[in-house]
């Protein structure tokens, strides 16, 4: 199927779990596929598994999603790589579970900072280009845990609400 022709998405949390699964499937449909994950590694074999069904559909990025300036820096790389971007599929996410009254501070801002933060980042760098293509759709990915709740998850839960 070629359902996505001529289409590129940038998929964070790509290099493995849900977030790989959505690059290898837009890839199978003709998409072209920026790959991105906090890990060069992982990025790399998920872009490679892609390219090896389907050659030349991915570039494998690596960013913390949490840092601003690394997102902004590697937004445009992927516009130069790419030319455009079509699709934007916010998945990456962490947990940092423990109670909450136990839970630091520095894992309820780790959590939100990847989960919400990362998604934020995302969208400002890359609505623009998609706005100047008169086409786009972003895809924010939230969790079960997000509706119902686990314990230990009160911080992943509040960045993961539907």
């Amino acid at each position: 199927m070629n359902r996505f022709a001529d289409q590129v998405a940038v998929i964070t949390g790509a290099g493995r779990g849900i977030g790989k699964s959505i690059a290898i499937r837009l890839a199978r449909e003709g998409a072209r596929v920026a790959v991105v994950s906090r890990t060069e590694a992982n990025s790399a074999a998920t872009a490679n598994e892609i390219n090896a069904a389907n050659p030349d559909r991915a570039i494998p990025y690596a960013v913390d999603v949490a840092n601003g300036n690394a997102v902004a820096d590697l937004c445009s790389q992927i516009i130069k790589d790419f030319e455009k971007v079509s699709i934007l599929v916010n998945n990456a996410g962490i947990t940092r579970d423990r109670l909450s009254i136990r839970m630091s501070e520095e894992d309820w801002d780790a959590v939100l900072d990847t989960n919400l933060k990362g998604a934020f980042h995302f969208v400002q760098n890359l609505q623009r280009p998609m706005m100047r293509k008169s086409y786009g759709r972003i895809i924010n990915i939230s969790s079960i845990s997000g509706l119902v709740g686990q314990v230990g998850q009160v911080n992943y839960a509040a960045s993961k609400a539907g």
